[in-house]
């Protein structure tokens, strides 16, 4: 299977092979992509992470305009703004372009959790911690299905891709999990 590289110019930046771009505030973005030609599974299964991506953006979306503690609430719109990046990529994978994963980009850089600081204030809705259960609930079952998807990718770009957001998928059950943590409520 032969690959392409694109070269591309974005705002004056040069997407380079071998070569990380750089937003206005000096923070690494995707390096190049190059191209694949996916396998019918490949498709397949990337139009079964498209979906579960749309109905994690449209749930955490509802259960921010939904929660009772805004701590939550900003929680939930942290991981939606993640879930719609996620989007972005597999939207990328779909239509055959590889983005190569650039160092440092490990989903951990936002700093402390929303509510951070609050967590004496043992906010324990029923309905909020409803949400936290099934949201946490998702996160484990997309998690395993993206470890699932790595094993079935014969680009090396594309696992790199996959791994990176099953990572963050992770992550999201992590911040889910202090949350409830924090708030007195089990998991």
């Amino acid at each position: 299977m032969r690959r392409k590289t694109q070269v591309k110019t974005v705002k004056n930046h040069r997407f380079c092979p071998g070569r990380m771009a750089e937003t206005a505030m000096g923070h690494p973005m995707v390096e190049l992509m190059k191209t694949m030609k996916l396998t019918q599974k490949e498709s397949m299964l990337l139009q079964d992470l498209k979906t579960s991506e749309e109905i994690c953006i449209e749930k955490y979306n509802e259960y921010a305009r939904k929660a009772e503690d805004q701590a939550l609430a900003d929680l939930f719109l942290t991981i939606k703004a993640k879930e719609e990046e996620h989007l972005n990529t597999i939207n990328q994978l779909i239509s055959g372009k590889v983005p190569m994963m650039g160092n440092g980009q490990n989903g951990q850089g936002s700093g402390g959790q929303p509510g951070d600081g609050q967590a004496t204030k043992q906010s324990k809705s029923k309905a909020d911690e409803y949400m936290l259960k099934d949201a946490l609930d998702t996160e484990k079952h997309v998690s395993s299905v993206y470890d699932t998807c790595i094993f079935e990718f014969t680009d090396a770009g594309a696992r790199s891709a996959l791994n990176h957001i099953q990572k963050e998928e992770q992550e999201h059950g992590q911040m889910l999990y202090d949350y409830m943590a924090a708030h007195g409520m089990t998991a």
